[in-house]
């Protein structure tokens, strides 16, 4: 294939991203000093006519100063087919909009390499595809039943509750043995979401943190330790956990090591796993965030690691 020129990046708006944490403008940021042209668009300006995929793109510049982070050329409508790479990175929730925009760049691609993979991105929902480890992971309850949820939380004690295609720590709660809210929860779980609800034992270790693992390619390149605030259960960064350098164990690479072939056979160049203790919760491969905390620690450049990886594909 020949070299990169052209990268489209599908994405939320770029004006509404926080630089100092975003992994879609670390990215893209690289892309930019490798030289590549950059372009610009949201799903909803994606379009299926005659067999062809366009969308309308606007010309990107960035550059890392808050608040002057971004501009934005002339819009045009383009076959998608005639980027070199599409960068798959808008946020979940993995709902029909976000499956139908896979379904659509599944037609350009490998032609036109989508990272990630979008047919795999569409088969493998972040809470089901680890269940393919279950010796890695906690005890864990998929299900609308109440009655079954009831019973898993009297054989676990405490549990945490989540939306099955949530992301960003929304909608998760920990409900002990003891709590009289249950009830009032899957009501309200019941309205929200039409999906099965997720249900996991509550790990102890998540006080000490929630490590997030990066892996380019299969191959664990970089980490943060994502500790909750003190009276929150949840340690994602985008509900107030806070970042930690980190460095891996040797269980954590004997997770890595399981799962990498797995990545490699479905196309995933960039993952990122959620591990808390010694057990996997979660394997991210809609939009990943970390990049730029790992490097900010003293870590490696996963930005650069992932573009090297993005370049043997294309070569």
């Amino acid at each position: 294939m020949a070299k990169i020129t052209t990268v489209a990046v599908q994405m939320d708006h770029v004006s509404g991203i926080t630089i100092a944490g975003d992994s879609t403008f670390a990215m893209s940021l690289e892309a930019q000093a490798r030289g590549y042209k950059l372009f610009h668009y949201t799903p909803n300006q994606l379009s299926l006519r005659d067999g062809r995929v366009y969308a309308t793109v606007q010309p990107m510049e960035l550059r890392d100063i808050k608040g002057d982070h971004y501009t934005l050329g002339d819009a045009e409508r383009v076959d998608l087919s005639t980027m070199d790479v599409v960068l798959l990175r808008q946020d979940p929730p993995f709902d029909m909009a976000y499956i139908t925009s896979t379904h659509l760049l599944e037609r350009i691609h490998p032609k036109t390499l989508v990272v990630n993979h979008p047919a795999w991105v569409r088969n493998s929902p972040e809470k089901i595809f680890v269940t393919e480890f279950p010796d890695l992971m906690p005890k864990t309850l998929i299900t609308r039943d109440p009655a079954e949820i009831a019973s898993f939380r009297a054989e676990m004690g405490d549990i945490i509750l989540k939306p099955l295609y949530g992301n960003g720590g929304a909608g998760v709660f920990h409900s002990p043995r003891d709590d009289r809210n249950m009830s009032s929860l899957l009501e309200m779980f019941g309205q929200m979401f039409r999906e099965p609800f997720i249900a996991q034992e509550y790990l102890p270790a998540v006080r000490k943190g929630d490590k997030r693992i990066l892996l380019v390619d299969g191959e664990p390149v970089g980490a943060i330790n994502r500790v909750p605030a003190e009276h929150d259960a949840r340690s994602n960064m985008h509900a107030g956990g806070t970042p930690m350098p980190t460095e891996l164990t040797t269980r954590e690479r004997e997770i890595c090591a399981r799962i990498g072939p797995a990545l490699r056979e479905r196309g995933f160049l960039f993952v990122g796993i959620d591990v808390i203790g010694d057990v996997m919760t979660e394997i991210n491969v809609t939009s990943p965030t970390g990049i730029r905390e790992v490097k900010k620690f003293g870590g490696a450049d996963v930005a650069s690691l992932l573009w090297d990886a993005i370049e043997r594909k294309r070569a």
